[in-house]
């Protein structure tokens, strides 16, 4: 490997994650400097969520040339490296996690990463509207297993609800979800086979997903709370340690195992080794876990984690495998 190539690789990395970073940094700034509030911030959190992450998943499947019998090998590869970090991390916690409280909250903060804003963001930046048509497909598929296992790992520590309870509101909120109805409708109407909507509705959903990434950045990092962020205990460490470090690698050995070719390459391995979701908060704090926990392992990973999959990006890039 010669010196211009590492250099080409290393650019390759920086060229993917600075634009997160960036405007992650500029929300950052724009809430310390009052610029934007709390109010905002929710307001655009829910239109992201509800309208302009929905219709970037949409075009970009009913879009795409992407032939999906040659995912399979990809959604397999995500499953895989989901279950054994799930079950590893529940191991874990059940022989040297103490509190309750702490368990699946730190189990989540493992095996659940944040794939519809960070991780989607970067396979765009990679891979262009390949990227975001491979990385759409797979978080779809993903995210109704993230939740379920969310659940189960939460469950412990609910006190208002049996077991049955909550997986009959999870599964309710899986079908309300904005962007799992926007991932089935694309699949089922490109499946069908039509043509694509009039041009006037087609630019139309273009301009609301040219905001959802942006938009969702930014939100992100007005949200940062460095306090938190640095005031880590040690269950906290130890969730962030399987988040940036455990995962990744796993994600490349899967990736090494199943062959992936290399779009499908990199997409796991950004998908895996993101910060933590932030319906990891959401969720730990309705279902009784530890809260305080929860926003700590997501802020300090948030940071931490862009700086890995640059690094980690670029090595792959290096060894040509992706």
């Amino acid at each position: 490997m010669n010196p211009q190539e590492i250099l080409q690789a290393i650019n390759f990395a920086f060229m993917i994650v600075f634009p997160n970073l960036a405007l992650m940094g500029l929300g950052f700034y724009m809430k310390r400097a009052g610029k934007i509030d709390g109010n905002f911030i929710d307001t655009a959190s829910k239109i992201v969520f509800n309208f302009g992450l929905p219709c970037l998943l949409f075009f970009s499947v009913i879009k795409s040339e992407v032939n999906y019998a040659e995912q399979l090998p990809l959604i397999m590869a995500g499953f895989v490296t989901t279950f054994v970090m799930f079950f590893g991390a529940e191991l874990y916690a059940k022989m040297l996690i103490k509190d309750v409280r702490d368990k699946g909250v730190f189990v989540q903060g493992v095996f659940r990463s944040n794939m519809a804003i960070i991780s989607l963001s970067v396979a765009t930046n990679a891979y262009g509207v390949v990227g975001t048509s491979v990385g759409a497909v797979y978080m779809g598929i993903l995210t109704i297993l993230y939740n379920i296992l969310s659940v189960i790992t939460l469950s412990r520590t609910s006190q208002s609800k049996g077991l049955s309870a909550q997986s009959r509101d999870i599964v309710i909120k899986i079908f309300q979800n904005p962007l799992i109805i926007a991932l089935v409708s694309a699949f089922i109407y490109k499946g069908v086979g039509l043509p694509l909507p009039p041009t006037p509705i087609t630019k139309t959903g273009q301009l609301l997903s040219n905001i959802a990434l942006p938009l969702a950045l930014i939100c992100a990092g007005a949200t940062l709370d460095i306090k938190s962020m640095l005031g880590l205990s040690g269950v906290s460490m130890q969730a962030s340690i399987g988040r940036i470090i455990i995962a990744p690698l796993l994600a490349v050995l899967i990736g090494v195992v199943f062959a992936l070719p290399p779009v499908q390459f990199g997409v796991l391995f950004v998908m895996v080794a993101s910060p933590a979701a932030a319906a990891s908060y959401v969720m730990a704090k309705a279902m009784g876990g530890n809260d305080v926990l929860a926003a700590n392992i997501l802020a300090f990973t948030t940071v931490v984690s862009m700086i890995g999959m640059a690094v980690g990006m670029a090595w792959l890039r290096v060894l040509g495998w992706v």
